[in-house]
């Protein structure tokens, strides 16, 4: 029989993005954590366990070694949801089996990589089951896994799924594993679970194998972000839950008085948090609990950080997709839960600062039932959207992944291979005549963002994110010290991402591209302002400049301040 408390044991993330949890770097997802505190309630010592991410490994292949000699190798990840990344880049298959080849120890495989891969981590793919040559594929809870199979003096487990007492205790003694995080303590969020499963069986969606809905309690998630705090974590997001809104209550209507219980308590043992934000609300349940909803969005807005967002799943506002993929609510209802998250939480705290909370839209292509006047519904649904004044923070559009088990498993992705094309034109036409004129809306010339976080270099520029839900994407002229965070005012817009100068900007030290960013200001005027340089008050330059800079500028320091550094993951392609 082995003894837990002499085993050593690595555990490699290697990201996860499924429809309720998140967990690419600058995030952290809870496998990992979780995977940790079962380990630790199984014996094994914290000082024990080692934990990377796959860029780590990638960047020093000297940390290979902790996967080679560990006595436990668990490798935690996968993606059953396309997406493009700027933090980390999510493991391909083929590094995950290089992983078990390396180990020397027994090998431990979970996460939702058991759903199944692909050839690559993309939309319109086929996801197969596969072992991925390790010793044991968790079918159930990874952490459940980790912490039978270490009971067992590593000789199996069952697969099971774990319930809210162990969860309870796993999430706050897996906390200390953050540390470990190369972005630790600065940049990095922690990704924090209220539910899993789903009480809906929409058919692509991989979120219903977890079963029905499976709710914490209040006091167990303030008493996991209470470690996480006391560990260096300043940043969190409720992302792990089908819908926020139906926490604490019968899997469907909505509980305010536990959505303030939970959000008061975060507040309470983190008072000095960075970022307080969350991911899934279902529409549904706000257009069948209009009153109860809207109480329960004013809560999280009172208590949440500017720029919040709240992914809908539309999925398809073509009434033909929508009957045959169980889709839940109508084009019309989205519409209306948008007008409501508007009125609710789409108030600012102040006029230069982004909304509190607004909705964001999930769109998936190559679903059951798709056709050319499919994508034609889905515009017509954005435009009123936008005709209507509304704000959406976000339009997230993808190629569904096909997994089995789920509805689509036996259509599989040959419906959105057949679209590509179509579907790449229909995107492009969202993005222009949508997603930018929407941004300007949501966050217009001189609307500061605090604490973007520069992470790399592009065609002379800086860019760099707010920590938070689908962060935008920021570009700053010339290449300023990466690792840093600093303020920056917006200036202009792209499709989803936006250029900013750093805010408020000294106009007695200003670059001639800082300058010409600056809504109004050409190059000639540009040229004015610096050669009548130096200035006591903007107002004088604004005389020179013939344009208002007040949203912009100041005659003092460059920056505001900078407090922290971190070090940077660096860029995805």
């Amino acid at each position: 029989m082995t003894d837990p408390g002499s085993l050593s044991v690595t555990i490699v993330d290697g990201y996860v993005d499924e429809p309720a949890h998140f967990g690419v770097p600058p995030y952290i997802s809870t496998y990992p954590r979780f995977t940790a505190g079962a380990l630790v309630d199984a014996g094994v010592p914290e000082e024990s366990i080692t934990y990377h991410t796959i860029d780590e490994l990638r960047e020093d292949r000297m940390k290979w070694g902790d996967v080679a000699d560990a006595d436990l190798f668990v490798y935690v990840g996968g993606m059953t949801v396309p997406g493009k990344y700027v933090g980390g880049t999510p493991a391909e298959p083929d590094e995950v089996k290089e992983l078990a080849w390396t180990a020397d120890g027994v090998t431990l495989l979970g996460g939702p990589v058991r759903f199944g891969v692909g050839e690559e981590n993309a939309g319109a793919q086929d996801m197969e089951r596969k072992d991925l040559d390790y010793e044991f594929v968790a079918k159930g809870d990874i952490e459940a896994a980790a912490y039978d199979l270490v009971d067992s003096g590593l000789e199996g487990f069952n697969n099971r799924m774990r319930d809210n007492e162990e969860l309870d205790r796993w999430a706050s003694k897996g906390a200390f594993v953050v540390e470990q995080h190369p972005n630790h303590p600065d940049y990095l969020i922690a990704e924090l679970e209220t539910s899993r499963g789903c009480a809906y069986r929409c058919s692509f969606c991989t979120e219903p194998l977890y079963g029905n809905p499976a709710f914490r309690t209040p006091g167990s998630v303030v008493e996991e972000v209470d470690r996480l705090s006391d560990h260096g974590v300043e940043h969190f997001r409720l992302g792990r839950q089908a819908d926020i809104l139906a926490f604490g209550g019968d899997g469907e209507a909505p509980n305010p008085d536990a959505l303030q219980e939970l959000y008061g308590g975060i507040r309470e043992v983190a008072p000095d948090l960075g970022t307080l934000h969350l991911d899934n609300m279902n529409p549904v349940t706000i257009t069948d609990y209009p009153e109860a909803s809207k109480e329960a969005i004013e809560i999280i807005a009172e208590h949440n950080t500017p720029g919040d967002t709240a992914a809908f799943g539309l999925e398809s506002a073509d009434p033909v997709v929508q009957e045959q993929n169980n889709l839940l609510v109508t084009a019309e209802e989205c519409l209306e839960a948008v007008r409501i998250v508007n009125e609710a939480g789409g108030w600012r705290p102040a006029e230069n600062r982004l909304p509190k909370l607004l909705p964001g839209i999930n769109l998936v292509h190559g679903l059951q039932g798709e056709r050319p006047e499919t994508y034609d519904h889905n515009r017509r649904f954005l435009r009123q959207v936008y005709d209507e004044g509304l704000m959406l923070r976000r339009i997230n559009i993808r190629q569904v992944m096909a997994f089995a088990g789920t509805e689509m498993g036996d259509t599989g992705a040959d419906i959105a291979k057949e679209h590509k094309a179509q579907f790449q034109d229909y995107k492009k036409a969202v993005r222009e005549q949508v997603d930018n004129p929407m941004l300007q809306r949501v966050a217009p010339p001189g609307t500061v963002l605090p604490n973007v976080h520069l992470e790399y270099h592009q065609d002379g520029k800086t860019f760099g994110r707010q920590l938070g839900t689908y962060p935008l994407l920021v570009g700053i002229p010339g290449e300023r010290e990466l690792g840093r965070a600093i303020d920056v005012a917006i200036v202009d817009h792209g499709y989803r991402s936006v250029t900013g100068v750093p805010y408020p900007l000294d106009v007695n030290a200003a670059s001639m591209d800082e300058l010409t960013t600056i809504p109004g200001v050409s190059s000639g005027r540009a040229g004015d302002i610096v050669v009548s340089r130096p200035y006591e008050s903007v107002a004088e330059v604004d005389e020179v400049a013939e344009v208002d800079l007040s949203r912009f500028a100041t005659v003092g320091d460059a920056e505001v301040d900078v407090t922290r550094t971190f070090e940077p993951s660096g860029r995805a392609d």
